[in-house]
C-alpha cells in the first residue's frame, strides 16, 4: 500500500519532530561514545603526550646541568636593565608560569599576553606570531627587549663572569668565559649559550593530569565507576559540543589542546592599538633572525629546518595568531594575545557570534550554539585543569 505523496510528506515531519522532541526530552547519554568517538579523546589525553621532542640545534638541550644553570638564570633579576626583572617576573610558577596581567609588566609595560610555559618545547614556533622557531632562540629576545628585560649581551656577560658559580657552571657545559673586555663574536657566543641553558630548563615544563584525563583513563581501562563518577553530566555534555557542534577540535587538538598552528579569528584589538598583523609578518622576521635554525649559531650539522624552510605564509595568515594551549585555561586568565577577554564566558560567545575581522579574513563561523550549551562548553573547559608534572625542585629559584 502507498501513502498519497501529500499524506506521506506529512507522516515524514511529524516523525521528524517527534524524534526531535524526545531527543530533546531524552537525548543520548553524555558519556556514551563511540569506537571512533573514544580514540579522538584518546588522541586529547596526556597519557598520549610523547616524550619532549629532541632540539638538535641545542646540543644541551636535554644536559641536567644546563637545565640546572637555566634555572638559575632564569629567576635571575639581575639580567635586566633595573635589577627587577627576571623571566620568572612574568612566567611566575604560582600561576602556573604565567602572570595573571592582561599585557607583560618587564621594564616597562609590554603590548603582548604572556603565553604559559607548560609544554612549550612541544611547539616548533614561539610568541603569539611565532617569530621564533626555537626555545633557546626565544630565550634570548625578551632580554634585549627595552620593554622586557631591557639589558644587553655585554651586561649579562659581566654578570657571569663577576659570578663565581655561574663561571663554574657555564665552564662545565661549554667553555671558559671570555676576558672582558673581548671581542662582540665572544659576547654573543656566551648570549647564545645563556639562552640554550634557560630552553634547557623550560623543557622540564610540562602539563599533568587534569579530571578529563583521569575520565579518559578510566574510560580506556572500561572502569565504568571510575569515569562516571568524574564528570558532571554538563561537563559530558561540553566535551561532547568540543569535538562535535563547537568545533573547538578544529585548532584545540592533540594532548596539548593546541594544533600549534595560526589563525585570524577576529578577536578585536586591545583597546586604543592597531589591529596586529599577526603571523604574516613574524615568517619574514624569524627568516631574518640571526639565531634561526639556520643560522651558524644552531648546533644542528644537518641544520634541515623544514618548518623554518617550508612555512606557511600569504594573506590569509594577516592578522592570524597563535593557537594557545587550554590546559589550565580556566586558571590562567586573561585570554587572547593581549589579554583582551576575561573570562571563559566572553571567549565562547565571542566565537558563538564569530564577528567579521578587522583585518585580514576570520576563520571563524558563528555556531548558534543555545545559552545551555555555552555554560555546557564551559564546563568542560574547567576540567583541564591540573598540576604540573614537573619535579617541584624546579618550581622555584634554586
Amino acid at each position: 500500500m502507498q501513502f498519497p505523496r501529500k499524506i506521506g510528506g506529512i507522516l515524514a515531519v511529524t516523525i521528524l519532530l517527534v524524534s526531535t522532541v524526545l531527543w530533546l526530552i531524552w537525548p543520548p547519554a553524555p558519556g556514551a561514545w563511540t569506537e571512533s568517538e573514544i580514540e579522538l579523546l584518546r588522541s586529547l589525553w596526556i597519557g598520549s603526550l610523547p616524550p619532549v621532542p629532541a632540539d638538535p640545534s641545542n646540543a644541551v638541550a636535554d644536559d641536567p646541568r644546563a637545565a640546572r644553570f637555566g634555572q638559575r638564570l632564569f629567576f635571575d633579576t639581575r639580567l635586566s636593565a633595573n635589577g627587577e626583572v627576571a623571566c620568572a617576573t612574568c612566567h611566575q610558577p604560582e600561576h602556573l608560569f604565567t602572570d595573571g596581567l592582561d599585557v607583560a609588566q618587564g621594564v616597562a609595560r609590554g603590548e603582548r599576553h604572556t603565553m604559559g610555559l607548560a609544554g612549550v618545547a612541544y611547539s616548533p614556533w614561539m610568541f603569539w606570531d611565532g617569530r621564533r622557531d626555537s626555545l633557546w632562540a626565544q630565550a634570548l629576545a625578551p632580554l634585549e627587549s627595552p620593554v622586557e628585560h631591557g639589558g644587553n649581551r655585554l651586561q649579562f656577560v659581566e654578570l657571569l663572569v663577576s659570578d663565581a658559580q655561574y663561571r663554574s657552571e657555564y665552564a662545565a657545559l661549554f667553555d671558559e668565559l671570555p676576558e672582558l673586555p673581548a671581542q662582540d663574536p665572544a659576547i654573543t657566543e656566551v648570549f647564545v649559550n645563556m639562552g640554550k641553558a634557560i630552553a634547557a630548563y623550560e623543557r622540564l615544563l610540562v602539563p599533568g593530569a587534569s579530571r578529563f584525563d583521569r575520565y579518559v583513563q578510566a574510560l580506556l581501562a572500561d572502569d565504568e565507576r571510575q569515569f562516571e563518577a568524574m564528570l558532571s553530566d554538563d561537563e559530558l555534555a561540553g566535551l561532547r559540543l568540543f569535538i562535535g557542534d563547537a568545533q573547538c577540535i578544529n585548532c584545540h587538538n592533540g594532548p596539548l589542546f593546541t594544533n600549534n598552528e595560526f589563525h585570524n579569528t577576529a578577536v578585536l584589538p586591545a583597546r586604543g592599538k592597531l589591529p596586529s598583523m599577526g603571523r604574516v609578518a613574524a615568517v619574514r622576521e624569524t627568516r631574518a633572525d640571526p639565531f634561526n635554525c639556520v643560522g651558524r649559531f644552531s648546533d644542528d650539522p644537518d641544520a634541515n629546518c623544514a618548518e623554518l624552510r617550508f612555512a606557511r605564509t600569504g594573506d590569509d595568515l594577516i592578522g592570524a595568531h597563535k593557537t594557545p594551549s587550554l590546559r589550565n585555561v580556566a586558571l590562567t586568565a586573561p585570554y587572547m594575545h593581549a589579554g583582551q577577554m576575561t573570562s571563559l564566558t566572553e571567549i565562547i560567545d565571542q566565537y558563538n557570534r564569530a564577528p567579521l575581522a578587522m583585518v585580514g579574513h576570520s576563520e571563524a563561523k558563528p555556531l548558534n550554539l543555545w545559552r545551555n550549551e555555552r555554560k555546557q562548553l564551559e564546563a568542560f573547559l574547567r576540567t583541564l585543569s591540573g598540576p604540573l608534572a614537573t619535579s617541584p625542585e624546579w618550581l622555584a629559584a634554586p
